[in-house]
């Protein structure tokens, strides 16, 4: 088994170096119907996260996806979901899950991936971006999350607009589980129950600025010193037949759901 999976990291690495050799990125800028945003990657630190980053920007699954989740002083996270008009949220096709690389601290400002609970190398497509300094918890849960960029310039004005917006809660998506915390435009009713595209914070496009890639070295970014202390993961029930996936993609958030139903 251990055999299998070493095998399958190591051809997913392949298929890494020979991607990375055809692009690099270092500075990706989102435009999105709240403002324009850039992020500074770590391609040496973090190449497998970074590389397959590139993948779903290099073939546009994350154009007109959406903002999906907005917490109060914790992150706000897209990369998932898609409104075609109409709800239920369309989940975007994701790739192989990337192996976890929690080289940087997950302080405000960064950029990092999502994933399943108790599973560290489960990401996929989602990202989330740290509104406060989350490395007490995020930096040592689930062997920690990989931050691969860091919100440059004044991106981060981006990202505190969209976390002051109201949200809609009990979001359907086609996988038939619901999303709390979603971000819209207006507090109506009506924009949560039969929402319109302009409701959403809506992700136009993401394009490559700069394919240097060693752009890093200008950011003060914080090394990841807790991983080493973390204690073994506490497992999970998951009471919804399976159907729990994305919603404990950041336990985190599943916690404060857990703890506002209560």
């Amino acid at each position: 088994m251990i055999q299998s999976i070493n095998k399958t990291f190591s051809s997913l690495a392949l298929a890494v170096v020979m991607f990375s050799g055809t692009v690099q990125a270092s500075i990706v800028e989102f435009n999105t119907s709240h403002g324009s945003f850039k992020v500074n990657l770590h391609d040496k630190t973090t190449p497998l996260t970074v590389a397959n980053f590139l993948q779903y920007i290099t073939s546009e699954r994350y154009n007109n996806t959406i903002i999906h989740r907005s917490e109060t002083n914790f992150v706000v996270q897209g990369g998932g979901f898609a409104f075609n008009d109409a709800l239920p949220l369309k989940g975007i096709e994701t790739f192989t899950s990337v192996k976890n690389e929690p080289v940087y601290s997950n302080v405000r400002g960064t950029i990092a991936m999502a994933k399943q609970a108790n599973n560290p190398n489960s990401a996929t497509s989602q990202w989330f971006v740290s509104l406060n300094d989350n490395s007490a918890n995020l930096d040592v849960q689930n062997s920690g999350f990989t931050v691969f960029g860091e919100v440059i310039e004044d991106g981060m004005e981006v990202f505190d607009a969209i976390a002051s917006l109201p949200r809609c809660n009990q979001t359907p998506t086609e996988s038939g589980f619901k999303i709390d915390n979603v971000p819209v435009n207006n507090n109506e009713a009506t924009s949560c129950e039969t929402p319109g595209a302009d409701n959403f914070v809506t992700i136009y496009n993401v394009t490559v600025l700069n394919d240097d890639d060693n752009t890093d070295n200008t950011l003060n970014s914080v090394k990841n010193t807790l991983i080493n202390k973390s204690p073994e993961p506490e497992k999970e029930s998951d009471s919804s037949g399976g159907n729990m996936f994305w919603l404990l993609l950041l336990t985190p958030l599943a916690l404060f759901q857990l703890k506002r139903k209560k």
